[in-house]
């Protein structure tokens, strides 16, 4: 059974680095082999702030953005979320997202890849980490969070990775592929 990740970017600002991380860790779960990996970008969404009338437990979404968004949630198996830091937290176009629905995030196991400067995204990870416990998700301890990051992007806009940080992408990778063996079992 090959189960479908979802690598989602989550900075939607103009000129974001976000994309370049991403293709590279896509690229590196296509070799990896495991698991079924798409790219999903948030700025394709369009998600306006949380404007639902009805609490998203209950599934009667009205607006098309919110139907859309719901319906490619509910096709994976588990996330990658790669995220950069915002003052400390996660952008705030991640957590509107993680709002946005609830049961088609239920019972099923995320990662993050962090960039930033010294701290590497991760006080953001660990304040989305809570966020998605709230979901019913299972939040990976292993993750994949690259200092500096602006020093990592070539002139051609790519980003270059190292051998850490692709010792810790095959880490979480592998993790994730058992959370999500063992929680498809739980949704079905």
């Amino acid at each position: 059974m090959t189960l479908k990740l979802h690598i989602i970017i989550c900075s939607t600002r103009p000129r974001r680095i976000g994309p370049s991380v991403a293709h590279w860790f896509h690229e590196f779960t296509q070799k990896h082999g495991k698991l079924n990996a798409e790219l999903i970008d948030l700025a394709d969404f369009k998600l306006p702030l949380y404007d639902e009338p009805v609490h998203p437990r209950m599934q009667q979404y009205e607006h098309e953005h919110t139907k859309h968004w719901s319906k490619s949630v509910a096709a994976a198996d588990a996330y990658v979320f790669v995220t950069p830091e915002y003052n400390y937290n996660p952008p705030p176009t991640l957590v509107n997202a993680l709002d946005f629905v609830y049961k088609e995030w239920n019972y099923k196991p995320c990662g993050f890849v962090s960039y930033g400067g010294t701290s590497g995204g991760l006080r953001a990870v660990q304040i989305a980490r809570l966020h998605v416990t709230t979901l019913k998700m299972v939040p990976l301890m292993e993750g994949v969070a690259i200092h500096m990051v602006a020093q990592k992007i070539g002139d051609d806009g790519a980003f270059i990775s190292n051998e850490s940080i692709e010792s810790s992408a095959t880490t979480m990778l592998d993790e994730l592929l058992h959370w999500a063996r063992a929680l498809k079992t739980m949704r079905a």
